[in-house]
């Protein structure tokens, strides 16, 4: 299949059935135990800096590694598989000094991601398998001061933002993915930047993909780090049309139900989840098992929250298998029709009818 009839498949396949996001990267690269040398491989053999849990070098010095994690995702059932490339930008990469090669690593991550979707698009022809350049928030934050003492200081501007996101979307759409999402949202104008710079790489190589935003909820009082609600988070992002809009990490998927609730309630477009497994434990790691996160996520489905449906931090195949067969017996939420308003957004949103 083209790009197109993929993207096209994927606009139908929607409205007939809840589709299937894979689960956690890292997880899974954690199972192979790499050390130092096996982070750094032939080529940066002796590079001058310590490289190990630099998770998106791995697409060019463990290329199999990373392809055969997309591949393990997919015949579990995943839809969408996600690239490795959550930090895969000159901002997050200059903590290793490879903030040079960002765009080749998003070029050979696209690829690998495409390769395994190929393999299983060619067992099975019916059912296309997508591509999500994923685009992570970076290490850095545009909207709070990383010094209390100095509130008004910044240490990275929506400038510097754009140029490492427009980067590394132009690796992306290179590459060969079907979508981009920017994922993980936790500062609200670091999205920003990241859609201003998507859109600027659409219409500078002239390409239209469907783009999925996924924020991060920071705490139980329900709102992201730079202090939005769900719907005023929506509406800051709703002018890029996105094909789908949602919430990702943040905790488990018990403790995010009422974030989901409250933006499928307000949302004209797709709702795209994929939670932690759970909250982690005293040694950091995720304890909530396949069943357990699949009758969570069973519950949405039945209630008509959720459209795409995924797993975050601490998932694997066997977590994506169990919640595809949990949710495959109930229909996609309904996309609402929403009447047109005046609908701004502070950390509150505002709604003037």
């Amino acid at each position: 299949m083209t790009r197109e009839e993929r993207i096209e498949a994927l606009e139908e396949a929607v409205k007939e059935r809840i589709l299937i996001l894979d689960g956690a990267m890292g997880t899974m690269i954690q199972r192979h135990k790499l050390d130092e040398d096996g982070y750094r491989g032939t080529r940066f053999k002796d590079f001058d800096r310590d490289l190990k849990g630099n998770n998106d070098l791995l697409v060019l010095t463990q290329p199999d590694i990373i392809r055969d994690i997309h591949s393990a995702y997919m015949e579990a059932g995943s839809d969408i598989v996600e690239t490795n490339t959550f930090n895969a930008q000159a901002i997050s990469q200059a903590d290793y000094g490879l903030e040079d090669i960002s765009y080749e690593m998003n070029v050979a991550a696209a690829r690998l991601a495409r390769e395994a979707a190929d393999a299983w698009e060619a067992k099975m022809p019916s059912r296309p398998r997508l591509v999500a350049g994923a685009i992570g928030p970076t290490n850095r934050t545009a909207s709070i001061s990383p010094d209390v003492n100095n509130p008004g200081f910044r240490n990275v501007n929506f400038d510097e933002l754009v140029e490492a996101y427009t980067t590394q979307t132009r690796g992306l759409i290179e590459g060969g993915v079907d979508l981009i999402l920017i994922e993980t949202v936790f500062d609200t104008l670091n999205a920003k930047a990241a859609g201003f710079a998507v859109e600027q790489v659409f219409e500078e190589m002239g390409v239209s993909l469907p783009i999925m935003i996924s924020g991060t909820i920071t705490d139980l009082s329900g709102r992201n780090l730079s202090g939005q609600t769900p719907e005023a988070f929506w509406y800051s992002m709703r002018h890029l049309r996105p094909f789908s809009v949602g919430f990702n990490c943040s905790f488990g998927a018990e403790q995010l139900r009422p974030s989901v609730d409250e933006i499928a309630h307000v949302t004209d477009t797709y709702v795209s989840i994929y939670p932690n497994a759970g909250l982690p434990n005293e040694m950091g790691e995720y304890d909530e098992t396949p069943e357990q996160m699949a009758a969570l996520l069973e519950d949405w489905a039945k209630n008509g929250l959720i459209n795409i449906v995924g797993g975050c931090c601490g998932t694997t195949p066997d977590h994506i298998r169990a919640i595809a067969e949990a949710v495959t017996r109930y229909k996609p939420r309904e996309v609402p029709d929403v009447t047109p308003a005046l609908r701004l957004s502070g950390l509150e949103p505002f709604v003037h009818a």
